[in-house]
Formats: structure tokens, sequence, C-alpha cells
């Protein structure tokens, strides 16, 4: 499956930013890896932080690269 969704720039998602704190936030990861940061590491992410365009960017990964779900544990 080819992604259709540009790099991302975690700086410009504030969960996503957190998430990448051991590398430059400042530049751009493919969609794939933002995707598997989020659903490695969701036990971490603040949902109530979540603003509504990062929300918005998790669909969209989730629906690009996991068949519409995000794996997560409860």
């Amino acid at each position: 499956m080819t992604a259709n969704i540009a790099p991302i720039i975690p700086a410009e998602f504030p969960e996503l930013q957190a998430l990448a704190w051991n590398r430059d936030v400042a530049r751009p990861i493919p969609a794939k890896e933002a995707f598997a940061l989020y659903e490695r590491n969701w036990r971490f992410v603040d949902q109530k932080r979540l603003t509504a365009r990062e929300k918005r960017l998790i669909m969209k990964l989730a629906d690009e690269f996991g068949h519409g779900i995000l794996l997560t544990t409860a």
C-alpha cells in the first residue's frame, strides 16, 4: 500500500511531539512511522490534550495504515 499522506512534522502535533522526544521534532517523519509511534506508545498519550487536528490525523493514519483501527491497550 502506498501512503497518500505527506510526511508529518511532530512539532505540529502536541502529543506526537511528546512521543518523539528523542528526535528532532521539527524534522518531518514518514506518516507510517508517525502511526507506529502513536500505536506503540498510546499509553503515554494524554487523550485530553489531543487537539481536533491531531485527532483527525490519528484517524487518517489509522485508516491508511491500520485498516481503520488504531491498536491500543486500555
